[in-house]
């Protein structure tokens, strides 16, 4: 059997670029509001391909378990998806390459505190996980005609385990 063991990283938007943006806090603002707010804009583009929609949904993530067995990815083929954490508890980003299915020689694992996510299309990734007890996201989705979800389970042969 084949193993892979992944350690996180930190999460740049220099070490994320192939796989989608970082949304954080970044660059010059813009005052509004009579110079009371700071909007900090464009962070991140929102894809949601032909006939999509742009959704808001709150995701609840459970709490996982380290060490923790790496058995399947996801990718959405019709639009982006992007991950806003309501709080600053820190929480893991896996991601990898792959055509038609996810490579596992590419798997990259970051750890993102304070940080979003927007997945760019047809990128390969492990759903939600939260590390320190329950955390919720918005997450920002395409709804509309087509399936916009592919998941893909990693062969048997090959054990990927994540520790912290």
């Amino acid at each position: 059997m084949e193993e892979v063991e992944l350690s996180a990283q930190e999460l740049t938007p220099e070490a994320f670029a192939a796989f989608g943006e970082v949304i954080e806090v970044a660059g010059k603002p813009v005052m509004i509001n009579e110079g009371t707010t700071e909007r900090y804009h464009r962070l991140g583009d929102v894809d949601v391909g032909e006939g999509g929609i742009a959704i808001m949904n709150i995701f609840r993530a459970q709490p996982r378990t380290m060490p923790m067995c790496i058995k399947m990815m996801e990718r959405h083929p019709l639009g982006s998806q992007a991950f806003l954490p309501c709080n600053d508890k820190p929480y893991l980003v896996l991601v990898c390459e792959g055509e038609k299915e996810p490579d596992p020689t590419t798997l990259k694992l970051f750890i993102a505190k304070g940080q979003g996510v927007n997945y760019k299309k047809n990128c390969w990734h492990h759903p939600l996980l939260a590390l320190d007890g329950v955390c919720d996201f918005w997450v920002v989705d395409r709804a509309g005609p087509g399936n916009n979800l592919e998941e893909m389970n990693f062969s048997n042969s090959l054990k990927i385990d994540i520790t912290l």
